[in-house]
């Protein structure tokens, strides 16, 4: 028996993807014809501005925001793969009511997120059938939303959007180790995930002292954190480091490059910023460890900001050439130390 309900998961994110007037009109799928070249133009510039280099040409996918949950969930009940059984194992009422909870979870998560998410670069993700994609999607109802939200000129806010994802699909094709680093990470989490005897106590302790101190019950790590053995939060840093150069790469080069490509570059960017600050959702991102990911944005830029300032782009390189050369997240905050590190 799985661990978890994944069809009740998709059943309740489903009800919450809500729906968008252009959604499945003639923009969308004017876009979806647009966006081939678009990724392939992008993708030559972030070559020429990074130095990765990617084989192949990337599928390009505009999906509604239940095929995105769908492609989601499909790839989520892969990665756990591994702690499957062992979570079986437990039985009871305790453990239904657990396995629903969980489904209910991941699906109202993935369902809010569906309607906040612009694109997303596939290959991270593995497929039900055990393949690897390299698949570059666009949630279409989002795309199209926001442009006319904010009145973007369509033709840059969907090129903007296809040199970010460009850039993470040449970080995991273009340096041949990532991808591979990045799965044992989420496996070395999930594998740990297994419930143990005594974890109840020691949150309500951990809980009672934080209260005590005035510190915040649930940090950015989010619920997830709050549960977190020491090993786990060892494992959630490499993680947080790991994302955080990512993303502030990627966030950089798109800048960077859309600077010298789009008229309208600047306040996209601002408008972006803004969204991920924006306070009516705070709560709710930090409960589900969603503001560990929007701290990842500032943190990683600030970090290639302070690699360049002190020592120039080209510096970064050393980033990409072996597992051990990545930052940790104390240098992340302090890109200096790392610098000294790599001579």
């Amino acid at each position: 028996m799985s661990s978890i309900d994944w069809e009740q998961a998709v059943r309740i994110a489903s009800r919450m993807t809500g729906s968008y007037p252009l959604a499945g009109t003639y923009h969308e799928a004017r876009f979806a014809l647009q966006a081939p070249s678009m990724v392939m133009r992008a993708t030559t510039l972030v070559e020429a501005e990074t130095g990765l280099h990617a084989p192949g040409v990337a599928e390009v996918a505009v999906v509604s925001r239940k095929e995105w949950v769908e492609a989601n969930i499909g790839s989520f009940a892969e990665l756990v793969k591994p702690a499957e059984e062992r979570l079986a194992a437990h039985s009871g009422i305790g453990a239904r009511v657990a396995r629903k909870l969980t489904a209910a979870e991941l699906g109202a998560v993935l369902g809010l997120l569906s309607r906040r998410v612009l694109g997303q670069y596939e290959l991270v993700l593995p497929r039900a059938d055990g393949s690897a994609g390299d698949t570059v999607m666009f949630v279409g109802a989002n795309i199209l939303a926001m442009e006319r939200q904010h009145e973007f000129r369509p033709q840059e806010f969907r090129f903007w959007v296809a040199l970010h994802e460009a850039t993470h699909r040449l970080q995991f094709l273009g340096v041949p180790w990532m991808k591979d680093y990045f799965l044992s990470l989420i496996n070395d989490l999930v594998t740990a995930s297994v419930p143990q005897k005594g974890t109840l106590s020691r949150v309500a302790g951990d809980l009672a002292e934080a209260a005590k101190a005035g510190e915040p019950l649930v940090d950015e790590a989010g619920l997830f954190g709050v549960f977190a053995t020491t090993d786990q939060r060892e494992v959630i840093d490499r993680v947080q480091a790991l994302m955080s150069l990512l993303e502030g790469h990627g966030h950089v080069v798109m800048d960077r490059i859309g600077a010298r490509e789009l008229v309208s570059q600047e306040r996209m960017s601002q408008v972006l910023k803004a969204r991920r600050q924006d306070p009516r959702t705070a709560m709710f991102m930090r409960l589900v460890g969603l503001e560990l990911k929007m701290r990842q944005y500032d943190d990683g830029a600030a970090f290639i900001a302070g690699i360049e300032r002190h020592a120039g782009w080209s510096a970064l390189d050393a980033a990409w050439e072996r597992v051990e050369n990545l930052p940790t997240l104390n240098e992340i905050r302090n890109p200096v130390l790392w610098l000294e590190r790599m001579g």
